[in-house]
């Protein structure tokens, strides 16, 4: 068996909803039952054979090809198998998936691992803003599962984030992890202004200190944790940096906050 291919013959003139092509939805079927699936465009719809060419059969693993940003919805709700997206893709990538593997060679757009529940995440590009957040509205943002970004972030990485793991590689930007609840957010680079914005808990790994940071946040001075090792070992089973590091990290600052709320997250910056 080989697996499904999606080859995209013509770049679409709007943004193109392909969330009807994840594993879930299209096992069992068809090269014929495929084609004739309709995706929505702008307010029309279009089959599948229109727009790309379609080729193997195992829908477990499916590629997409010549992939560009105005894709949409990539792998929405979608519960297991492996999407690999080849070239950029569009906002909502992994939008409230439920488990499997979700893999972009080049850059995604806004939301992206938007309220996810399970599964890994891996982009290596750029994600835009609002990685791993709830939607506007909501409440419950990313909820389980693992991001991994080789690049850099947009701003309100991880906004309204209650469980699971945002790598980033890069830089982020301004209010990481802005109003959490739970979860670690991992940043190698450089950070944007106000880190922790309204965060109740969870926890925030820095390599670098941030330029700004809320008068709300109390130094707690300096410590070795214990947990840190731990938690970076974890990683060593993913493709990313954070998980050769577990044996680099001695001490770290710690700032606990955000004080205008609970107080119980933390920002922790590798010293």
């Amino acid at each position: 068996m080989t697996e499904l291919t999606f080859t995209l013959k013509i770049a679409p003139q709007q943004r193109l909803d392909v969330s009807p092509l994840t594993p879930d939805n299209l096992n069992g079927k068809t090269l014929a039952d495929i084609a004739t699936i309709e995706l929505q465009t702008g307010n029309r719809k279009i089959r599948v054979d229109e727009l790309f060419a379609i080729s193997g059969d195992d829908a477990t693993k499916i590629v997409i090809k010549n992939a560009c940003n105005k894709l949409d919805y990539i792998g929405k709700g979608n519960s297991g198998g492996e999407i690999l997206v080849e070239g950029d893709a569009g906002a909502y990538l992994g939008f409230q998936l439920k488990g499997g593997i979700i893999k972009v060679s080049g850059n995604v757009g806004a939301y992206a691992a938007s309220e996810l529940k399970n599964g890994e995440v891996n982009i290596a590009g750029n994600a835009g803003d609002f990685l791993g957040a709830a939607l506007p509205g909501n409440k419950k943002g990313m909820q389980g599962g693992v991001v991994i970004v080789k690049g850099n972030a947009g701003d309100r990485v991880g906004d309204h984030m209650r469980r699971g793991a945002i790598l980033i590689e890069g830089n982020a930007g301004a209010y990481l992890g802005s109003r959490m609840t739970a979860g670690t957010i991992g940043v190698l680079g450089d950070v944007g202004a106000f880190p922790g914005y309204a965060m109740k808990r969870g926890t925030l790994l820095l390599f670098k200190t941030p330029v700004t940071l809320t008068a709300t946040f109390n130094d707690c001075g300096t410590h070795t944790l214990g947990f840190l090792p731990l938690l970076l070992k974890g990683f060593k089973g993913y493709q990313t940096q954070f998980g050769l590091l577990a044996e680099t990290i001695n001490r770290v600052r710690r700032y606990a906050g955000d004080m205008s709320g609970s107080g119980k997250g933390e920002i922790l910056v590798v010293v």
